[in-house]
């Protein structure tokens, strides 16, 4: 029996679903903050929190999938 790993996704597909994550991770802390119980807080609406965050974060979806369907060229 021969150790031949093969695995569906390659290197490359490993690597930019690595960095699609990172960015989805990015987009969910531009979207965290302080947050106090006792008094209100007008940041919670903050363009950052609810605009930058969530396009970042769709964008690494959008990346996760991309590198998940993304077949390198044969040699």
């Amino acid at each position: 029996m021969e150790n031949d790993k093969h695995f569906t996704l390659g290197k490359i597909n490993m690597i930019l679903i690595a960095i699609g994550f990172a960015i989805v991770i990015l987009g969910f802390v531009l979207m965290t903050g302080s947050s106090t119980v006792k008094e209100f807080n007008p940041d919670i609406y903050s363009f950052r929190r609810i605009t930058v965050g969530p396009m970042i974060s769709l964008f690494g979806f959008v990346s996760i999938i991309f590198a998940i369907l993304y077949k390198p060229k044969t040699k």
